[in-house]
């Protein structure tokens, strides 16, 4: 498990300086129909013939590598990068508070 600040102090490439930015988990959208290798694929299966394509069953990960999805939080800019993280199964996105020493 690993815990991400849902907020982190980071450099900006179109402010040219460290900005918050908000931190949340990318996530792959949903394919398209339409896209080259799923046509060719499509087309490749349809019809009699049986399985023509190799259905991919030694899997050997278990957990994915995560990704940050980082969005700037200054109104003008918003500008928005990807960030690699290590290995995990679970991820924790807590605010996490910074008690000023007296």
């Amino acid at each position: 498990m690993v815990n991400i600040p849902q907020s982190r102090r980071t450099f900006c490439k179109k402010g040219g300086k460290h900005q918050p930015h908000k931190a949340t988990q990318y996530k792959k959208g949903k394919g398209s129909l339409h896209a080259q290798g799923q046509r060719r694929h499509d087309r490749k299966q349809s019809g009699s013939g049986g399985q023509t394509k190799l259905i991919f069953r030694k899997k050997a990960e278990t957990t994915k590598k995560i990704v940050l999805r980082l969005e700037g939080n200054e109104p003008i800019c918003r500008s928005k990068r990807m960030l690699a993280s290590k290995r995990c199964s679970i991820l924790n996105r807590e605010e996490i508070r910074r008690e000023r020493a007296k």
